[in-house]
């Protein structure tokens, strides 16, 4: 027996919790606060900070971190987090997903709770208790950097992916060993940005937030996720670090969200240093915790600065102990006391990098290829079957092809995995980024799948782009290390003649093009959307040989596409796809899968049409540009098939219902290709008169249908009155009564929409 009674499990949580803080000096108290970056000295951090946390732990000094922690005078438990954030991508062999972006094309809720719930099993094994994902982030301006961390620009689409993700993550409970603390980011309007910039003022009213960005973070709130990260940004002068009205009005007393808050990296050091609102760490401190925040991410300052506010009076031991105490409700809850759920050599063996996560990694990576034009030339072999090794066999004489596989991401597997992977900067432990062994490329793809009789030719075509140093210097003022600067390549004569002999010898071109682990991330926003270095020239000179030819966008957000690309015999956007990306698109061409991704994101024809998302507020002048249209080049929901699937028969069975019944209609789906499809059914709203403007149209729901060849089915709808809502003058969401009508079709695009009236009475 021990005569500390925070060690004793029979107790509950609130018993220990308040034994454990009666033992714990101010000093201790304000350490566990702190979440610190444990890529130096960790010993310092846990022995003289007594930090409660810590984040980009290598393997290494994770363990020594906690053999640390077990030696200070309570032994209270380090709580771990990292960016895993479409798999554990900082350790090696781990399974990596495509990215966020990447798994909402394929706008499956089932397959992103599978891909979250593999993640954590494999995170979990690793020492690791905490995930900083699911980013909520409504994508708004596509310079962003970060637009590919985003399911895209919908808050019904990203509510339904978030809220899968977080129950892949959590588990059955925070008791299951498996399950690790989902974390819903960056609350709230971070993405709402200036001219594209990382990080800048959000300029949004408090009903604008209501209206599109606080709903996807409400319902993961109020369904369960254990933890919140707060955004780097301001909203009208105020940093969302010392926002009162957003944590505590809102997330805290309106949503009763009782969870544990963090800030992002260095939040509160950056109202000091940078957004200069603060005239020194002792004032942040007192301002970040009194707006509701526990968890302070690498700012050592504030451990000093806490404990000066409360000798100023600018802070009371009080308000220190209620965020403690909802930091040890997270280690009580995940059992850190009784195991601190060290790294597990033989759970890792067992399950890093298991062959059903690499089964669901590809299974995912498929459903979220996007096509968006074809005039035919895919797939390649229409009735190809796959051998035993997965490889094309036709089923009918078929002549042997050549195909010329080039462009700068054919062969480049950072380029597949994107940010938040091996290659990309996070990690000075992995230098040499993910184990490259693991990542089947577009050219792996095709290589290992063609027919034994195929021809594959490589040809590089083009690079993207160098990168030189800062010119302000190798660090940004909070220390961390400063991106480096982006050179774009010239087109390189000699490349582009190697390219157009390969092409020339072949029957079929097929080009990856896109951006590179440079150009996307924090602080990594671009000013352009254009293809970037030699891929337009080499796009041009491919297009010119006459060959048919096939482009595949492979990037971390939206490009604007040059002519030669529109043009192509096809043309499919991949995203970042993860490490079976390269073996699924070559599936894609060959027929051996067919296409069923849906954009999450428009894709505009020039930068200059930003902002090009879809539910935009009715009322401008006009409908175009003087010198330029409005219309995008593909529209938010689009996706082709290898069949084609009309849309006929839409009724409302019920044209007159009150605010609190369920508009029902049915609508009739037919098959009239030669293969199966799998539809993605898109319901849309539309209020034709509001008290407020509002957005011409809404997505509200959507399902997915299975249909064979020639197959009709007639699907049942149903959409409950209460969806059907806007936020008024007062900031309030309410269902306003009157007429709407119903929008159903395979995207946003007007023209593919069979509308249908109804009214709420």
């Amino acid at each position: 027996m021990t005569d500390r009674a925070y060690l004793d499990p029979t107790l509950s949580t609130a018993e220990r919790i308040e034994d454990l803080l009666a033992r714990m000096t101010l000093p201790e108290k304000v350490g566990q606060m702190l979440q610190l970056n444990a890529m130096e000295d960790v010993q310092h951090l846990v022995e003289d900070l007594h930090a409660g946390s810590i984040l980009h732990a290598s393997p290494e000094r994770l363990t020594q971190a906690m053999d640390l922690a077990t030696r200070t005078r309570l032994g209270i438990p380090l709580l771990v987090g990292e960016d895993c954030i479409h798999g554990h991508s900082f350790f090696p062999g781990a399974t990596i997903y495509p990215t966020q972006l990447g798994m909402a094309s394929s706008w499956n809720q089932e397959l992103v709770e599978r891909v979250a719930r593999a993640s954590a099993v494999e995170i979990s094994t690793t020492g690791v208790h905490w995930t900083f994902s699911p980013v909520l982030c409504i994508t708004r301006d596509l310079r962003w950097g970060r637009v590919g961390e985003t399911f895209g620009e919908d808050p019904y689409l990203i509510g339904e992916l978030a809220s899968a993700m977080v129950r892949g993550y959590q588990g059955s409970g925070l008791d299951d060993p498996t399950a690790v603390l989902a974390c819903a980011k960056h609350f709230a309007g971070y993405s709402e940005t200036q001219g594209g910039r990382d990080a800048s003022e959000a300029d949004l009213s408090r009903r604008n937030l209501r209206s599109w960005f606080l709903p996807p973070f409400e319902r993961v709130a109020r369904e369960g996720c254990r933890t919140f990260m707060i955004g780097y940004q301001s909203i009208d002068g105020v940093p969302i670090t010392a926002n009162r009205w957003l944590l505590r009005e809102v997330l805290r007393e309106e949503w009763n969200y009782t969870g544990t808050l963090v800030t992002d990296w260095d939040n509160v050091g950056r109202m000091v240093w940078e957004q200069k609102v603060c005239a020194d760490y002792a004032e942040a401190a007192a301002r970040a915790v009194r707006a509701g925040n526990d968890l302070v991410m690498t700012t050592p300052e504030f451990f000093e600065g806490a404990q000066e506010a409360i000798a100023r009076g600018l802070l009371t031991e009080a308000e220190i102990d209620a965020a403690v105490r909802r930091i040890l409700t997270l280690k009580f809850d995940l059992g850190l006391f009784e195991d601190p759920r060290r790294p597990d050599p033989a759970r890792q063996a067992a399950t890093i990098g298991q062959a059903d996560h690499v089964a669901l990694n590809l299974e995912i990576a498929r459903r979220g290829l996007v096509l968006l034009n074809n005039d035919g030339i895919l797939p390649l072999l229409p009735d190809a079957v796959a051998d035993a090794d997965g490889r094309a066999v036709p089923t009918t004489p078929a002549a042997p092809l050549r195909i010329a596989v080039v462009g700068p991401n054919a062969d480049d597997a950072d380029a597949q995995l994107g940010d938040w992977a091996g290659g990309s900067g996070q990690a000075d432990w992995l230098a040499e980024g993910h184990p490259g062994h693991l990542t089947r490329t577009v050219l792996d793809g095709l290589r290992a799948l063609v027919p034994e009789d195929w021809t594959i030719a490589h040809a590089l075509g083009a690079r993207i782009a160098e990168f030189g140093p800062n010119p302000n210097g190798p660090l940004l003022p909070d220390g961390q290390p400063a991106p480096q600067v982006v050179l774009p390549a010239r087109p390189d004569p000699e490349l582009l003649r190697d390219a157009v002999a390969v092409a020339g010898q072949a029957d079929l071109v097929v080009a990856v093009v896109g951006d590179t682990i440079g150009l996307i991330g924090e602080s990594r926003s671009t000013a352009t959307l254009e293809l970037v270095g030699g891929q337009i020239a080499l796009l041009d000179a491919l297009a010119a040989t006459g060959k048919p030819l096939v482009v595949i966008v492979i990037s971390s957000k939206p490009q604007v596409l040059p002519q030669s690309a529109i043009d192509a015999s096809a043309l499919v956007q991949a995203f970042n796809p993860g490490m079976r990306g390269g073996q699924a698109l070559a599936e894609l061409l060959l027929g051996l899968i067919e296409p069923s991704g849906r954009l999450p994101v428009t894709i505009p024809r020039h930068v200059g049409q930003q902002p090009v998302y879809y539910n935009q507020l009715r009322g401008q002048h006009g409908d175009r540009y003087a010198d330029l249209t409005q219309e995008p080049q593909f529209v938010f929901g689009e996706g082709r098939s290898y069949s084609r699937v009309r849309y006929s028969d839409l009724r409302v069975l019920t044209p007159r219902r009150g605010p609190e019944d369920t508009v029902r209609a049915t609508v009739t789906l037919t098959n009239e290709g030669l293969r199966p499809v799998r539809e993605t059914v898109q319901v849309y709203i539309r209020d034709l008169v509001t008290s407020t403007t509002w957005a011409d149209k809404e997505l509200k729901s959507h399902r997915q249908v299975d249909l064979a060849p020639g197959e009709s089915v007639q699907l049942a709808l149903e959409l409950p009155a209460e969806a059907c809502t806007l936020v008024d003058a007062d900031g309030r969401r309410v269902v306003e009564r009157g007429d709407f009508h119903l929008l159903v079709g395979p995207s946003s695009r007007d023209t593919d929409l069979l509308s249908a009236p109804f009214t709420l009475a």
